[in-house]
């Protein structure tokens, strides 16, 4: 009756190779495609700042004046005025990002694409559950186009500012 089975053909070996093997050749090509991409790179000049993260210094700034100037125009939240603290450490984190962005600073390029993530996170949300008329979806849908760009294009930036330079 034992004899009567099947065998299962056995992988690997003779017939080819092995997951193993597969994996680590696999493991080889993205390395090699890795290194390729970095070597295509160019490092910073002194002084010099990718194009988008100029743009992402001078929207955070914008957002800081915004957030004090909100706040000195009297504006309220859900009727009654914000407290100080409420406006100061937003409008501070948003300054502070700024400037780090506008002086090429790797932290303050990756504290921005962490504030990218959580509004894309957001505006799918807002999209799947809350987006009720067709001028939600449409503004909802340019929020995803611009953030996800703007994360898109900061990555390769990111890259270029991290990079050592080259002799």
């Amino acid at each position: 009756m034992a004899e009567d089975r099947r065998k299962r053909k056995v992988r690997g070996g003779e017939d080819g190779p092995s997951p193993r093997e597969r994996m680590e050749r696999g493991y080889a090509k993205a390395e090699l495609r890795n290194q390729e991409a970095r070597e295509a790179l160019e490092p910073l000049a002194g002084g010099e700042r990718p194009p988008v993260v100029t743009i992402g210094a001078v929207v955070s700034a914008l957002v800081a004046l915004s957030i004090v100037a909100g706040y000195l125009a009297g504006v309220e939240v859900d009727g009654e005025k914000p407290r100080l603290a409420q406006v100061l450490a937003p409008a501070l984190l948003m300054g502070v990002m700024s400037w780090g962005m506008w002086r090429a600073r790797y932290w303050a390029v990756l504290g921005f694409q962490l504030l990218l993530v959580f509004l894309i996170f957001s505006a799918v949300y807002g999209l799947a559950l809350q987006a009720a008329s067709v001028g939600q979806v449409a503004a909802t849908l340019g929020l995803l186009a611009v953030s996800g760009s703007f994360f898109f294009f900061m990555v390769k930036a990111m890259a270029r500012i991290q990079m050592p330079s080259r002799d």
